[in-house]
């Protein structure tokens, strides 16, 4: 009896949820938005692991605690986390915060629904096929497919599967029993999700034909028929191409066109990873670096890069109008994709997806796009290369800077030389030392919080600094700090 009283109330306060609201967003309007921002702030408050699990008391236990002191909770999470909004934050090829942009996903986790049907979700349906018809538009194509992915890499591996599906759709119901031994190829330089999309679909990593770059880290097209005609002659079917459109650390664009005609005379998907390089698309000026792109079967484009719309918010996009992507992924579940329902059930998208369950990712960019318009990104995308022109022409100005090549994109490569080595390039062990310095600085500038920079070896270059910078609230005074800074942190290395 008692059990049947306590249905007839809600089992949740909402007074006292829509309280505990308030304060949060209080909490993460001062604390994650403006301190986060703030120049003066640390990036982040470093502490080793043993040290953060004690502060943050991560343990679960079985009584709820106070409100005051799950509210200290959200401080502590924001006060010990990385602030990538930072305008001092250029350690990945994401940073910074648009305000428009956050409000879309404070939206979507409030509205909480699911990206399979028209009925659950009507309105963010039809607003992801404008955002994806937009975004095609850029490429160069009147028409096509696509959809949003869990990140570049899914897209990647969405490319993979739809390109072996048009070669072999038996592949979809027998298998790998249904295949020859496949070939795909793409550069030396190209993202790591190809080899991981190459191992979980079970196409296997041997059968990557990893082909030569010049000394920019483009792929080279010669190069690439080589490669071709080696896989054919040792039995195996090339059946996919994935060119790269801003290589992770040199930034490098493919040759596209070049690339596109090897494709079409030998039959191949070619497709262009575009996760980093795409929002380039939405410049006059920088645009051409991806001439031919139109000419492509499919494109990776991770708009929560360039344009800070905010993890995550990745387009997989498909030339193909056929319903190609429905065919490949679809699996017609009856409880969610009934064929008698009283709408048109075309805008039942799931099922082009291997998802069931699938976030809202495009209300976020819609919102922002809608904010700033298609010439504000633009501005955004020409303000992010004239950060890297300025930086540039600083390190080759400034004494103990060292260009690995000059960029071509918004990747700026290069070392520091600290006083202990300059002029003693001829030395056995001078690359040896010099690989030592960065690791060390980096350690330093994250201990003190003022700033975060990524740093790689790459093939015979030892340790670099790769420095990034997408956030519009970076002024030159940011810039100048930070290659003071890494001078103050090296000059006794």
């Amino acid at each position: 009896m008692a059990e049947s009283s306590s249905l007839e109330h809600p089992g949740l306060d909402k007074a006292a949820g829509e309280e505990f609201l308030q304060e949060a967003f209080q909490i993460l309007l001062e604390e994650a938005v403006r301190k986060g921002m703030d120049a003066t702030e640390k990036v982040c408050d470093w502490r080793e692991p043993q040290e953060l699990q004690e502060l943050l008391d991560l343990e679960l236990r079985s009584h709820g605690e106070p409100r005051q002191r799950v509210l200290e909770r959200c401080r502590d999470v924001i006060r010990y986390s990385v602030k990538t909004c930072h305008p001092r934050f250029f350690n990945q090829l994401f940073s910074g915060l648009d305000h428009h942009a956050l409000v879309g996903r404070m939206i979507t986790e409030a509205l909480n629904t699911s990206q399979y049907t028209y009925e659950i979700a009507p309105v963010f349906v039809l607003m992801e096929e404008v955002v994806l018809a937009k975004l095609r538009e850029l490429v160069g194509w009147s028409s096509g497919d696509g959809i949003f992915s869990p990140g570049g890499s899914i897209s990647n591996m969405y490319a993979m599967n739809v390109a072996r599906y048009r070669r072999f759709p038996d592949s979809k119901r027998k298998g790998s029993w249904a295949l020859p031994r496949l070939a795909l190829f793409t550069s030396q330089e190209s993202h790591y999700s190809i080899q991981k999309g190459a191992a979980f679909l079970g196409i296997g990593t041997d059968n990557i034909y990893l082909v030569g770059v010049d000394e920019r880290g483009k792929m080279i097209p010669e190069e690439l028929e080589k490669e071709i005609e080696r896989a054919k002659a040792e039995g195996a079917v090339p059946f996919f191409v994935s060119a790269t459109c801003g290589t992770t650390v040199l930034g490098a664009f493919d040759p596209l066109g070049s690339i596109a005609d090897v494709c079409q005379r030998h039959g191949i998907w070619f497709h262009v990873d575009a996760a980093w390089g795409g929002s380039a698309l939405l410049s006059r000026k920088h645009r051409h670096l991806l001439t031919g792109i139109e000419r492509a079967d499919s494109v990776a484009w991770n708009p929560h890069k360039m344009l800070m719309v905010g993890l995550q918010c990745s387009a997989f996009l498909l030339r193909d109008s056929s319903g190609l992507l429905q065919r490949c992924h679809g699996a017609s579940a009856t409880y969610l994709f009934q064929p008698d329902k009283f709408y048109d059930v075309s805008y039942d998208t799931g099922d082009k997806t291997v998802q069931c369950g699938r976030r809202v990712d495009c209300l976020k960019l819609w919102l922002l796009w809608k904010a700033v318009g298609t010439e504000g990104l633009e501005r955004r995308v020409d303000r992010a290369f004239s950060f890297t022109r300025y930086l540039a022409e600083e390190v080759k100005r400034r004494e103990g800077f060292q260009l690995v090549l000059e960029p071509e994109f918004i990747n700026l490569c290069f070392w520091f030389v600290p006083p202990s080595l300059r002029g003693k390039e001829g030395s056995a062990d001078y690359w040896s030392r010099l690989g030592k310095v960065t690791p060390v600085i980096k350690e330093r500038m994250m201990k003190t919080g003022s700033m975060m920079v990524s740093y790689q070896p790459h093939g015979a270059k030892v340790n670099f600094f790769r420095q990034i910078v997408t956030n519009p609230a970076v002024t030159r005074a940011d810039l100048d700090f930070f290659l003071d800074e890494i001078e103050r942190l090296g000059r006794d290395l």
